[in-house]
């Protein structure tokens, strides 16, 4: 249903305020250079400061914006279970595709916990749905057997999938209903994780490469795995330079370096220190989507 590279979208800010014209503007980029779908209000559009009023604008405008033309998939989850419900229903009345949903972070809940949040929602709202587990963010990993479990309900559909561990991965596949949906939320780990069955990644890096992205995946969704490790290997130095300090911190600086925005992150996080940004722009322009 949703195979292919959806790109993480930024949310670009203006003196602190959402700027619509320029989340236009990334918007027509992104489906100018073929990217397979939109993903607004993950980690990455900065979710975590986004007052509940600017989340559902973020989400209203880029359904406006994609206007039907590639599938919209936004961030609704949230640590309470109450807010994700209110969210995702939000997002299902302003058109979105589907939903995004991470595992509760710092409550820690018990993988019990986590199979009733999202059975929660799913249940509160028609709407194909899919898990987010990044431990790393969140302080709580689903297991493969919760995974499981959740993927015998009908509107929960996939999972991104962020732990790190392909084992991880292909327990979640051998032990998930036939056809549920596993992308990668580890831009690095795309190509492997699509050799032992994903089927997409939700990514960072498609904001800056998101032609090279998209080939990528589709080289490898069509077995072409010639193809998809030239263009692993030609994107590695945006995996590695779009990490060197928190994301969204330097793929923000990175869409600023190419003319795509202002380099404006919130509070608590800061702009790209200036000892990486020769790193990062040396990568822009090795990855070809930055003139030398």
């Amino acid at each position: 249903m949703f195979s292919g590279s959806y790109v993480a979208i930024v949310t670009p800010f203006s003196k602190g305020k959402f700027d619509e014209k320029g989340m236009a503007d990334l918007v027509e980029f992104q489906i100018a250079q073929g990217t397979h779908g939109i993903v607004p209000c993950g980690t990455t559009g900065e979710s975590a400061t986004l007052s509940p009023q600017e989340h559902e604008r973020v989400i209203a405008a880029t359904v406006e914006m994609v206007n039907k033309r590639v599938p919209v998939i936004a961030g609704t989850g949230s640590n309470s279970t109450d807010e994700a419900v209110a969210f995702t229903k939000h997002a299902k009345g302003a058109g979105v595709d589907g939903a995004l949903l991470i595992t509760p972070y710092y409550n820690k809940p018990p993988q019990e916990g986590l199979y009733r949040h999202f059975e929660t929602v799913a249940k509160a709202v028609d709407l194909p749905l899919i898990l987010y587990n990044i431990p790393g963010r969140t302080s709580v990993n689903m297991v493969p057997a919760t995974v499981a479990r959740l993927s015998h309900i009908e509107t929960i559909v996939g999972i991104k999938e962020g732990s790190g561990s392909l084992q991880q991965v292909s327990d979640i596949i051998q032990q998930s209903k036939p056809g549920f949906l596993v992308l990668s939320g580890d831009d690095a780990l795309t190509l492997p994780m699509m050799a032992i069955g994903g089927k997409g990644v939700i990514t960072v890096t498609a904001n800056v490469a998101p032609k090279d992205m998209a080939a990528m995946v589709t080289a490898a969704l069509t077995g072409d795995f010639e193809k998809a490790r030239m263009l692993h290997y030609k994107l590695t130095p945006l995996f590695n330079a779009l990490f060197l300090e928190t994301n969204p911190i330097p793929v923000k600086a990175a869409l600023a370096m190419m003319g795509k925005g202002m380099d404006e992150v919130r509070l608590p996080l800061t702009p790209l220190a200036q000892e990486f940004r020769s790193k990062l722009k040396g990568a822009l322009q090795e990855a070809g989507v930055l003139s030398v």
